[in-house]
């Protein structure tokens, strides 16, 4: 008997939630075959079958969270005996470094790290940079790995006679469709996120939907010391409880380890735009400013790293934009900003936003940037106190554009005004480097261009 435990998925996640199993217990399975979609840092990954065999048993349904390490599955596998239970070399190393971290719940800074950004590590510029161990890494450590320069695109799998990729899956799950009674519009009969989106709208294939059972309510507790006479009923709660899971877990995750470790100072101050032209792309200044800050003080597009008393000052810029989804908030990088012009730059970001709209953002766009930027002013706000996810010192937040009276010259003129507010890591950022950088984004956010 063989038995599969989870691997790290690439993204040095401590768990992962099973989406959807592609096989049943008993069935036949092929090396590589698709096994089983699985849920992690805001990413549905599928993960092949590392053995040829028989299917003997899951560890785990749809909705259940698995640590990195544990069990998933067992196969019998010919030739192989049946008297224990046994793994490969591969899923040992993978238990011994999965099973340590699955309680640290540490996640980029993904992550989350979050991340929910969540995740640490790589110098912005350079591959060399990256530390050993993840030099080393080309990809998830189940199934044939093969690293190149080739760009991969997701694989639809077929289930249920229906053919799907895994995050067009997990958005039906989430519009409650059934897959099975959407018309198919993609190449070689393939069910595109369109497709979903269309018999959502139209009410033609609705999934049937269990009731979720309430958790018991707990005692009431008015702040008098009077007991509740029998006579007066209890009112129930008037909502459900519900498992927190997918994106949500992930940000509470890394809300919590940046609470935990983080000594955040905010600076807030506003931007003077009325010099800007009709139609001026907001997100790129802000992002162009974000690097003009930088070279005035690169010490703000750095991480630390607390545990060793160490920074890195990146040479290059990775942008992590702030998304704010249904399913939770999570971070997604734009990669080398410095380096692109408006055109590049605007293209970035819609396909950022886009693969944000059908949760098919690949797992190495959820790391490694170098600073954050969250937009909530499109909302509503005009400062905030924004939460820094390490190993990441710095994120500003841009409010809600709006109109003020300002004195010009002896006179008074309306401008164009946007709120902005900089939370620093103090314990490796002073004061005056943090107000220096924001002085330059001022400055550079004023220019007519």
């Amino acid at each position: 008997m063989k038995v599969f435990k989870l691997p790290d998925l690439g993204e040095g996640l401590p768990d992962a939630e099973i989406v959807e199993w592609l096989v049943a217990e008993g069935d036949e399975v092929t090396l590589d075959e698709p096994l089983v979609s699985m849920e992690t840092a805001k990413a549905v990954v599928e993960v092949p079958s590392p053995f040829s065999g028989r299917v003997v048993k899951f560890h785990g349904q749809a909705g259940d969270v698995i640590k990195t390490g544990a069990p998933l599955a067992e196969f019998e596998v010919a030739g192989e005996a049946d008297d224990a239970p046994e793994t490969s070399d591969a899923d040992d190393a993978q238990a011994a470094s999965g099973a340590d971290g699955a309680e640290t719940g540490s996640e980029p800074a993904d992550d989350e790290r979050s991340t929910e950004a969540e995740s640490p590590p790589a110098a912005g510029d350079a591959d060399e940079q990256r530390r050993p161990e993840q030099a080393s890494d080309s990809g998830t450590v189940v199934g044939n790995v093969q690293a190149g320069n080739e760009v991969l695109r997701e694989r639809a799998a077929q289930v249920g006679g229906v053919k799907v990729t895994p995050a067009v899956r997990a958005l039906a799950r989430k519009l409650r469709v059934d897959l099975a009674r959407v018309q198919a519009t993609g190449a070689e009969g393939v069910v595109t996120a369109a497709d979903v989106r269309r018999a959502a709208e139209a009410g033609t294939a609705s999934a049937a939907t269990n009731a979720a059972t309430p958790a018991p309510a707990s005692p009431r507790s008015d702040g008098t010391d009077s007991p509740i006479r029998a006579s007066e009923p209890v009112a129930p709660p008037s909502g459900d409880w519900e498992p927190v899971r997918g994106t949500r877990r992930t940000m509470a995750r890394v809300m919590s380890e940046s609470h935990r470790s983080v000594v955040p100072t905010t600076l807030m101050d506003d931007a003077d735009i009325h010099a800007w032209r009709p139609g001026e792309d907001i997100t790129a200044r802000l992002i162009r400013a974000l690097w003009i800050g930088s070279r005035a003080e690169p010490g703000l597009n750095a991480w630390y790293d607390g545990d060793n008393g160490v920074r890195m000052i990146h040479k290059n810029m990775h942008v992590g934009m702030a998304v704010d989804t249904a399913d939770g908030l999570f971070v997604a990088a734009l990669r080398n900003v410095n380096q692109l012009d408006r055109q590049q730059l605007r293209a970035d970001i819609n396909r950022l936003r886009e693969n944000a709209a059908n949760r098919s953002i690949p797992p190495e766009d959820l790391k490694d940037y170098t600073i954050i930027l969250s937009n909530f002013g499109k909302f509503a706000g005009r400062y905030a106190t924004p939460v820094i996810t390490p190993p990441c010192v710095a994120i500003v937040a841009a409010g809600t554009l709006r109109h003020e009276v300002v004195p010009v010259l002896g006179g008074l003129e309306v401008h164009r005004m946007i709120p902005l507010s900089l939370t620093f890591d103090h314990r490796v950022c002073t004061g005056g480097e943090a107000a220096r950088f924001l002085k330059a984004m001022l400055d550079d956010l004023a220019r007519a261009e």
